[in-house]
């Protein structure tokens, strides 16, 4: 009886010692964190990696300290630079948001962070892949929505830029009417699924937030873009550019808003 007695003793004596285990090494990881998020903030970036790093080693199991650990490589990635020590930057950083996934696919941090790091090492379309994960989960993040439609407009661009320079042409932004049926076939080939799937994208960004500034934008270039593919017609071309203007417009009204509501703002805390 003492002896069966004692193992329930026993195991709870085990249980609380591990419990305690791992408490201290949250604390002994957590102090690592603030060191390194001190470093951070004055740019002392190497020294805040290796106490990142510690808190992962002390406590592998501590997500957030793998997130800030992978969000300072990411931090000195620079953006279309193609040198091994940015790409060494930028593979420790997607290794480092990997690592999160694995252990909580759903993580929306990492998710949109690997959608930038992709974006800025020039996967546009792995970056977009991540970006529609993102909205998955979170569909009023109007900023993941915005992402894919600029990406669309910029490949839609490229596109336009090439076809055009085969004719000898460069572009006008106007649709482009010098462009022979067969440039213009070519052309909408390539960019009609861009330009349908960047509206969709963009006007669920403005539809999310009204003041959008560079969703509005976007849309205003990607109204030309779909005037290319008007292939000569007029009437649809005039409608085209009629939108592109009528987005620019709020644009410039989404932007004073902005302005209004900061200085309104700025004003309270005055006060």
């Amino acid at each position: 009886m003492k002896l069966t007695a004692r193992v329930p003793v026993t195991a709870g004596l085990m249980a609380l010692l591990l419990l305690s285990a791992t408490g201290c090494k949250r604390l002994r990881a957590n102090d690592q964190i603030n060191k390194g998020v001190a470093d951070f903030k004055n740019a002392k970036l190497e020294s805040a990696t290796n106490h990142f790093q510690n808190a992962v080693n002390l406590d592998p199991d501590y997500m957030n300290a793998r997130i800030y650990l992978a969000t300072t490589y990411s931090s000195q990635v620079v953006p279309n630079l193609d040198t091994p020590e940015n790409k060494k930057f930028a593979q420790s950083a997607l290794d480092g948001f990997q690592d999160v996934l694995q252990r909580d696919p759903q993580n929306l941090n990492a998710l949109r962070q690997i959608a930038t790091l992709k974006r800025n090492t020039g996967h546009p379309d792995e970056a977009k892949d991540f970006e529609k994960k993102v909205i998955a989960l979170d569909p009023a993040d109007a900023e993941a929505n915005e992402s894919i439609g600029g990406a669309d407009f910029y490949q839609s661009y490229k596109n336009a830029v090439t076809v055009l320079a085969g004719e000898g042409l460069t572009d006008k932004g106007d649709g482009n009417t010098k462009l022979s049926k067969a440039g213009c076939a070519k052309l909408t080939a390539l960019n009609e699924p861009l330009v349908t799937e960047g509206f969709e994208y963009l006007k669920k960004a403005a539809d999310i937030n009204q003041n959008y500034e560079e969703a509005y934008t976007y849309l205003s270039l990607l109204s030309r873009r779909k005037a290319d593919l008007e292939c000569g017609n007029i009437p649809a071309i005039k409608q085209d550019l009629a939108d592109a203007d009528m987005y620019a417009q709020k644009s410039m009204g989404a932007r004073k808003e902005i302005e209004r509501l900061k200085e309104e703002k700025s004003h309270g805390v005055a006060q």
